[in-house]
């Protein structure tokens, strides 16, 4: 019981920092989704910490347990003989304790307590969302660049290049068209982008073919490794505006000029996301 109450209590814990996160890093248009969100998933662990708790306790097995009262009276009546039986005295029935209403009710409040003490505490931290709006914006301006903003959806990362080939190269390129290019790189040159294919979790290298194939056909995120392919493709640099870290920039030994793109880390409610930069005018 102690370990599964240790293992409720840590879940509790992880889930109200992890809701807490989600609630600071919501945007207008995305705060109604990521509320109803939060509340499913409060839902969802509420409802399998208290499955789990019955099936520990044995529900069932409570119900029919008999109070200390129910047992002496038994016990009485069964000693008596006929003759001996005298009209019971009227009483009162003893009302039964609920202990597994009572244990959910606790959880219930301790689980309000660990909320609590979750948001008092991201409270206290910095604003992580204005912070890094307020580095960008002031690195934009000393580096004479305004952002073009790009729909934050799987696709920014391929939407931001296509608008800075279209820019500074003068090259027009769809998004798919992007992504079977990177996909392309990957698959001809596979030794250059393994490092990027690690699986951490699995300790292997991702198969490529599959890698690509998902690349090419899904809304897949880009990263590093979709960034160091185009920019070979276009022999190219391409450089990454981020708050707070130097910005990164791949393949700075191309030919074509420079693509300039923007990180950003907190901002969006669904993750990260990537702006086009443009020269100011």
């Amino acid at each position: 019981m102690d370990e599964l109450l240790a293992r409720h209590k840590k879940e509790t814990r992880d889930l109200v920092a992890a809701t807490t996160g989600m609630r600071k890093q919501a945007t207008k248009s995305t705060r109604k989704e990521v509320l109803r969100r939060i509340e499913q998933m409060e839902q969802d662990l509420k409802d399998r910490h208290e499955r789990e708790l019955r099936e520990l306790t044995g529900e069932a097995q409570e119900a029919e347990e008999i109070t200390p009262e129910q047992l002496l009276a038994q016990m009485n009546l069964s000693s008596e003989t006929p003759a001996e039986k005298e009209p019971a005295a009227k009483t009162e029935p003893k009302k039964k304790r609920n202990r597994q209403k009572e244990r959910l009710a606790k959880r219930e409040a301790e689980f309000k307590k660990l909320q609590q003490e979750a948001e008092n505490e991201a409270s206290a931290q910095p604003n992580l969302k204005e912070l890094e709006l307020k580095n960008i914006a002031d690195l934009c301006t000393a580096a004479r660049l305004v952002q073009h903003n790009i729909t934050p959806d799987g696709h920014c990362l391929f939407a931001s290049i296509a608008d800075q080939l279209q820019q500074r190269h003068n090259i027009t390129m769809t998004v798919q068209e992007l992504r079977t290019r990177a996909a392309n790189q990957i698959r001809n040159d596979p030794d250059t982008f393994a490092p990027f294919l690690f699986d951490e979790d699995k300790m292997e290298v991702r198969n490529v073919e599959e890698y690509t194939d998902k690349l090419e056909t899904t809304i897949m995120w880009g990263g590093d490794l979709e960034i160091l392919a185009l920019a070979r493709e276009f022999d190219c640099p391409i450089s990454v505006m981020m708050s707070g870290r130097a910005p990164l920039r791949v393949n700075e030994n191309g030919q074509q000029p420079e693509l300039k793109l923007v990180y950003y880390q907190h901002v969006f409610g669904l993750g990260e996301h990537y702006n086009s930069l443009r020269d100011m005018v």
